[in-house]
C-alpha cells in the first residue's frame, strides 16, 4: 500500500514538476543535435552553408529514390538539417520543427534507409512525437512568448 501511494504521488507530482521541463528540454537538444550533425555533414569545411559536392553527389546516386529533384531535395535537406534544430533548441516553433523533422525522418525512412527502422528512425519518430504532443516546455522560446501574449 505504501509503494502504491508513493508511486502514485510521483506520478501526479512529474507532469508540472521541473524533472518533465528539463525532460523536454533535453528531448529537443537530443533531436536537434542529430539533425545538426548530418546537416553540418553536407557542407564544405570551413564554410557556414556552402553544401559540399560529395552531397550533391550523394543526393543524385545514393538518395536518388527520394521523389524530388536531387538539387532541390539537397538544398532542402541541408537548410532545414541546419534551421529546424536550432528552432528546438531554443524552443522556438518547436510543435512545427519537430513535425518537419519527422517528415524528414519519414522521408528518409522510405526513401533512403528502409532497414533503419528498428535501429535508429524509431527513436527519432518518438522524440519527434515527443515534442508534437507535449510541446517544449516551459523552458522555451514558445513558453516565454505564450507567457507575454
Amino acid at each position: 500500500m505504501k509503494i502504491t501511494a508513493f508511486y502514485n504521488r510521483l506520478v501526479s507530482w512529474l507532469p508540472d514538476s521541473w524533472v518533465e521541463q528539463l525532460t523536454l528540454l533535453f528531448v529537443r537538444v537530443s533531436l536537434a543535435g542529430i539533425f545538426w550533425r548530418s546537416g553540418r555533414t553536407k557542407i564544405e569545411e570551413g564554410s557556414w552553408l556552402s553544401i559540399s559536392d560529395t552531397a550533391k553527389f550523394l543526393f543524385q546516386e545514393e538518395y536518388s529514390n527520394v521523389p524530388l529533384p536531387p538539387l532541390l531535395a539537397t538544398y532542402m535537406a541541408t537548410y532545414a538539417e541546419h534551421l529546424f534544430p536550432v528552432l528546438l533548441v531554443i524552443g522556438l516553433c518547436t510543435r512545427l520543427s519537430a513535425l518537419a523533422l519527422l517528415g524528414m525522418t519519414m522521408v528518409i525512412q522510405i526513401f533512403v534507409y528502409p532497414e533503419a527502422w528498428w535501429s535508429v528512425h524509431m527513436i527519432w519518430v518518438a522524440l519527434a512525437l515527443i515534442l508534437i504532443v507535449r510541446g517544449p516546455g516551459r523552458i522555451s522560446s514558445d513558453a516565454f512568448i505564450a507567457q507575454r501574449l
